[in-house]
């Protein structure tokens, strides 16, 4: 099964080697057919602290490195 790889915007980077990603998703209402917008947090793995608030970053599913962090920074190509 492949990786899923999402595109956010880093909204936190206070913990060491580790950045919140803000991922958006959108969507049509099966019934209403209205485009809704949502959006969930992800920790992410960033080994080298070189990301900052408000850059976007694109992240890859990984095997569990801490109790809540399931993500890996992909690195900028």
């Amino acid at each position: 099964m492949p990786k899923r790889i999402l595109s956010g915007v880093v909204t936190g980077d206070q913990n060491e080697q580790t950045v919140t990603v803000s991922v958006q998703r959108s969507f049509q209402h099966p019934v209403l057919k209205k485009t809704i917008r949502k959006s969930k947090t992800y920790r992410a793995h960033d080994a080298n602290n070189q990301f900052k608030i408000g850059d976007k970053i694109r992240i890859e599913e990984c095997a569990p490195i801490s109790k809540t962090k399931r993500w890996m920074v992909l690195p900028e190509a």
